[in-house]
């Protein structure tokens, strides 16, 4: 049977068939939108490719920035051979391969760029598989990971290659993808400019995203330009990027906690509402709640640890949607409840003396006697009863008698801990007299 291609007609048939996002793909480094910061003259891959040598590199950014297309586009431009594989779906005899036959171009004078797309997913032995290779020149590595290559990526790899650092696309760049593909297809997108607006939005920095979503509604025919509400009736919005285990968890329970201890409530609320949007566990965020109620309001404010364990319960008795109300409240009060961290410096301190000192025994005067033997040899001897004097306070000595008293403890004059500070103050005088 006779091709119904011959071979020109056969790959332009199948160019017209792949995915816009393959359609589009940047031919030149300077068609990346978005990585200027890298791919510019003054950025580090345009002075490597201006200088003609690449030193190995780790791409690390969000899905959709262009980390396969940089590294395909790296070995054009240098005369490299370029091969990729996918951490997913390769092993050891992959590898193994790969390492063989760049070897052998390179005897031949050919140098191979070996792109591995999800870096990370090898394991630590795995990747030390990668150094002699590299070490001695056999390939020039580009890895691709949307995870933090110091959580992880080994150290011995890491110190043999670059870390760069592709941003998630803004809006400008997102327009401007939008613009080719429209250039590409000769029509426009049938939206009106607020839903453009908001399909640009609702990609969150993804550009193949973007793509598609292009791609899906140039397949029908509407009979006319969707609004903002009808787009999003037509189109699903975009999951946000979020592990639970992985680098943006942490990153965003850390903005939680100090936009917290910063008192901006506007702040806290939009990094709560983007941990619980995007799936995380509330009942894991209120016990960072609770940990900072103690940590870093303290006795400011000794109703906030009873405003979070509150929402505890609240949320085990509603769940969600409706206990996640609660959380907020108990996010809002902490935002707004004075700050201090007096508490845990003094636990802290107070640890650490515990650590120093060993088994010292309390001064006899405060120790139980509860047998004949103990009163005998001095235990409890002494003893004054606050309660049996005129100010309710003795000022007796209850530290060691090897260790002299210690100040953990020192209030700040915030909230209710300016009268704490008052009290102490007032003992403190007593105990002079």
């Amino acid at each position: 049977m006779a091709d119904l291609f011959a071979p020109a007609e056969a790959e332009a048939a199948v160019a017209q068939t792949a995915p816009l996002a393959e359609r589009l793909r940047p031919r030149a480094l300077e068609e990346v939108v978005g990585q200027e910061h890298l791919t510019g003259p003054d950025g580090a891959i345009g002075r490597m490719v201006a200088a003609g040598r690449l030193s190995s590199m780790i791409l690390w950014g969000p899905p959709g920035t262009g980390k396969t297309t940089i590294a395909r586009l790296l070995a054009d431009a240098v005369g490299l051979r370029f091969v990729a594989i996918s951490a997913v779906f390769s092993g050891v005899a992959d590898l193994k391969k790969a390492f063989a036959e760049a070897r052998e171009h390179a005897r031949m004078g050919k140098r191979t760029l070996l792109f591995v797309d999800e870096i990370h997913r090898f394991n630590r032995a795995q990747q030390d598989g990668f150094l002699p290779y590299v070490e001695d020149g056999t390939v020039t590595l580009v890895g691709a990971t949307t995870e933090n290559p110091s959580f992880e990526l080994n150290a011995a790899l890491l110190s043999r290659a670059q870390v760069l650092i592709l941003h998630r696309l803004d809006a400008r760049a997102l327009g401007a993808l939008l613009e080719r593909a429209e250039a590409l297809e000769g029509r426009p997108l049938p939206v009106t400019r607020p839903a453009r607006e908001a399909m640009i939005a609702s990609a969150d920095g993804d550009g193949r995203f973007l793509l598609n979503q292009a791609e899906t509604l140039w397949s029908v025919d509407l009979p006319e330009p969707l609004d903002p509400a009808g787009l999003s009736a037509f189109l699903q919005r975009r999951v946000a990027v979020y592990d639970k285990d992985r680098e943006g968890h942490y990153n965003l329970i850390s903005a939680l906690h100090k936009s917290l201890r910063g008192s901006d409530a506007q702040a806290a609320l939009y990094y709560l509402a983007r941990m619980l949007t995007a799936g995380e566990e509330p009942l894991y965020v209120l016990r960072r709640l609770v940990r900072f109620a103690s940590e870093d309001v303290g006795l400011a404010d000794p109703n906030a640890l009873v405003q979070c364990l509150a929402a505890k319960d609240s949320y085990d008795f509603l769940g969600s949607p409706e206990g996640e109300l609660a959380i907020a409240q108990a996010c809002l009060y902490l935002a707004t409840a004075p700050k201090s961290n007096a508490a845990y410096v003094a636990q802290k301190a107070a640890w650490k003396s515990a650590r120093e000192t060993g088994s010292l025994m309390p001064p006899q005067n405060i120790l139980n006697a509860p047998t004949r033997l103990m009163k005998d040899i001095g235990y409890g001897k002494n003893y004054a009863y606050d309660h049996d004097t005129e100010e309710g306070f003795s000022g007796a000595n209850y530290w060691p008698e090897e260790m002299t008293p210690q100040t953990y403890y020192q209030p700040t004059d915030r909230g209710f801990e300016k009268r704490v500070a008052e009290r102490l103050a007032w003992w403190e005088e007593l105990r002079r007299k």
